[in-house]
């Protein structure tokens, strides 16, 4: 090898090196832009985002909705063509959990991630840290669920068709932590999800230890439609 190719490698790993820093430096300042558009972020502290929420949740127990007729002026005013979410939740596919209406939240309010068992796998963590460091969520919330199948269907170990057993080695932990009973174990595994977004990613990190982002656990019971922070 001459001495100038190795030069010339070098400094191009250098470049490549200080290009992804810059990249990331710029997602947690939240001024990277995307498709030519730098997306606004909430003025709400993570505390007030994190009240916002639950205050939804009171309206949404009580019945007194406000959400869907802010939803048509929000229409009227072409959400399309951007969003400033003040929260993110991630919860499970589940059919019976509505997020934007169990905290009575409009359109382009809430980034959510639904996936069976609100686990924190790679494709969900990207798609949070794209929610914080550039669209600029200051709070995420991890949302268990009273008899949630998943975690059920992790506790049986039973064969499972096509992929769906690849769910079992995330929410493991938490059924092994819960000694059997199947609704401590929905609740370890919210909290379980909860940590391990603070620590698996060094964006989310940074933005709590600014104290621009919380990350916190939660329960969602489908009988009364309340949801608890635990």
């Amino acid at each position: 090898m001459r001495k100038g190719d190795a030069s010339e490698r070098l400094s191009r790993r250098d470049l490549l090196t200080a290009a992804a820093a810059a990249g990331v430096a710029g997602l947690a300042a939240g001024t990277v832009a995307f498709g030519g558009t730098a997306f606004a972020q909430t003025t709400l502290s993570p505390d007030e985002a994190l009240k916002r929420l639950m205050d939804g949740n009171v309206r949404y127990v009580a019945g007194t909705l406000t959400a869907f007729n802010e939803d048509l002026s929000l229409l009227k005013a072409k959400t399309a063509e951007k969003q400033e979410p003040f929260a993110a939740v991630l919860s499970c596919a589940d059919s019976r959990v509505p997020v934007e209406m169990v905290f009575d939240q409009s359109i382009g309010h809430v980034f959510v991630c639904r996936v069976a068992g609100n686990i924190a796998a790679s494709a969900v963590i990207g798609s949070l840290e794209y929610g914080a460091a550039v669209l600029g969520t200051s709070v995420i919330m991890v949302l268990g669920h009273a008899n949630c199948g998943a975690v059920a269907a992790t506790m049986a170990n039973k064969a499972a068709p096509g992929q769906i057993s690849g769910l079992y080695p995330y929410i493991r932990p938490a059924v092994d932590q819960a000694g059997g009973g199947l609704d401590a174990a929905i609740r370890i595994n919210a909290r379980n999800q909860a940590a391990l977004l603070q620590h698996a990613s060094p964006v989310l990190a940074g933005l709590g230890k600014d104290g621009k982002l919380k990350i916190v656990a939660a329960h969602y019971e489908p009988a009364t439609g309340k949801v608890s922070l635990i």
